[in-house]
């Protein structure tokens, strides 16, 4: 089963607001979802962008993939440059520990 992170578009007509869930790759634009991680309203000035970064950062690191749109996201509210320095200092400890055997 393939994870994405994942925009699922609410609200009224031409009022659009988003809701950023964890669905599986193939499913709909607006199907079932596995989990909310937040929202996002592109009509406020500047943009709302609430996540729950706890649970963004999990699901990254079990092996979702988000869209290029929740990426842009991700990076706004700062989590995405977290995960990338965890998961870069991991695998330097990994291949430093290979290297010492």
């Amino acid at each position: 089963m393939a994870t994405k992170i994942k925009l699922t578009r609410m609200g009224m007509k031409k009022q659009p607001t988003y809701r950023v869930v964890i669905q599986e790759e193939r499913s709909k634009r607006d199907g079932k979802f596995i989990e909310n991680l937040g929202q996002y309203d592109p009509r406020q000035n500047p943009p709302l962008v609430q996540l729950k970064a706890d649970r963004v950062n999990y699901w990254l690191k079990v092996g979702a993939i988000p869209t290029d749109s929740v990426g842009r996201l991700l990076k706004m509210a700062g989590i995405t440059d977290k995960y990338y320095k965890q998961r870069k200092q991991t695998k330097t400890a990994e291949t430093t520990e290979a290297k010492a055997e």
